[in-house]
């Protein structure tokens, strides 16, 4: 698990989602600094949930949006009944084959817990992200990143990727 921040500040909460370098599903870096200016959805996924058949809908709204400054990244974790048990290989392929998934997917993390991956923490973490304090519920959990690269919503795995309040977010 590669983590990195691209500049350390004395004030957490001057930090935003372009100051993380994470590994991709690949192993290669991914750099949130290349998403400036872009809308971002960060969402936590596993395969084998009650809620995995959200990755259509998520395909389907990057597909739709992804040519207006809109970006899904999704980070498989296997924190919540062991539904993400695969490797990253294995995930990779049962994302493509099983849902067409074209957005960005990241390694498998932990988002929740004394391993939290760092990305996780600023989400969650109102000292970090400057706005709410918060707890990952369950797979699908859904982070709203504005232009600026701070955080604006958190909405419910419960909520579908397709609800009004997602997509009125990402066209307005």
């Amino acid at each position: 698990m590669k983590f990195n921040f691209l500049s350390a500040q004395a004030n957490n909460t001057d930090r935003d989602i372009y100051d993380f370098i994470v590994e991709d599903i690949n192993g290669e870096n991914f750099y949130f600094n290349k998403l400036k200016g872009k809308k971002i959805m960060i969402v936590n996924t596993a395969s084998k949930c009650g809620l995995t058949p959200q990755y259509k809908k998520l395909e389907a709204l990057y597909k739709e949006y992804r040519t207006q400054n809109f970006v899904i990244v999704g980070f498989p974790a296997n924190n919540f009944l062991g539904q993400e048990p695969g490797t990253n290989e294995e995930i990779s392929v049962f994302c493509e084959k099983q849902y067409g998934v074209t957005f960005p997917m990241m390694s498998k993390i932990s988002v929740k817990g004394t391993n939290i991956h760092p990305l996780f923490a600023f989400l969650t973490k109102k000292n970090l992200n400057g706005l709410s304090d918060s707890s990952v519920k369950w797979n699908f959990q859904k982070f709203l990143i504005g232009k600026d690269g701070k955080l604006e919503l958190v909405v419910s795995p419960w909520t579908s990727p397709d609800d009004p309040k997602i997509v009125n977010w990402i066209k307005g």
